[in-house]
């Protein structure tokens, strides 16, 4: 198994999804082929790391306004979070949802794909609490986590409600989105957090 490095600083957008390619195929010349084929398990999970760059491409446009982010965080368990946006406006769990040419819809009780239910809000909300107990702890304060679902190549987003529990956003909005939020982190803090965030022993639990 490829070891992880200690700092996950070094990680690249969609680290994780590149060690799942490479385990389904090791061979890379018919890996490189799966990644064109649509119907394989490969093609899928290439398309899920194409959401991951274009998510990390919009994020890396909140440098210069006070923001640090964390891409590919993976628990012992060996799940990951696509990425860790950590600013003024708190820490956010983004999770990078490719869906070409589909009609999303967020509603009271979930988010639908087409017309077809998924589980992206309770997994997203279920990850940004273990994400808080996580780091509140070696943080030494209680460090709030708001999740975030980043969708990519959608053709339509629907979303009702102002305040809703998960931000349900278009990838091309996303750094607009987060720069506007109300500021709640002292740079001091925001800094503090994502030195503890970027320790791969921070997420051995």
């Amino acid at each position: 198994m490829q070891s992880l490095p200690d700092d996950l600083a070094r990680n690249r957008p969609g680290d994780a999804v590149r060690r799942k390619i490479r385990e389904l195929q090791p061979n890379p010349i018919l890996r490189l082929v799966d990644r064109w084929r649509p119907g394989t398990d490969i093609y899928s999970w290439a398309s899920g790391l194409k959401g991951e760059q274009r998510t990390a491409s919009r994020l890396r446009r909140l440098r210069g306004h006070g923001w640090l982010a964390l891409h590919a965080v993976q628990w012992a368990t060996g799940t990951d979070i696509d990425h860790l946006a950590i600013g003024p406006a708190g820490v956010f769990a983004i999770n990078s949802k490719r869906h070409p040419g589909k009609t999303i819809w967020y509603g009271d009780r979930g988010v639908t794909v087409n017309g077809t239910s998924t589980k992206h809000i309770a997994a997203s909300r279920s990850e940004a609490r273990k994400v808080s107990r996580t780091l509140s702890t070696p943080c030494g304060f209680e460090a709030p986590v708001r999740p975030v679902i980043s969708v990519v190549d959608a053709a339509k987003v629907s979303v009702k409600g102002a305040n809703p529990p998960v931000l349900v956003l278009e990838v091309e909005h996303l750094d607009r989105v987060l720069s506007g939020l109300t500021p709640t982190l002292s740079t001091d803090q925001v800094a503090h957090i994502y030195e503890v965030a970027r320790r791969r022993r921070t997420w051995s639990v």
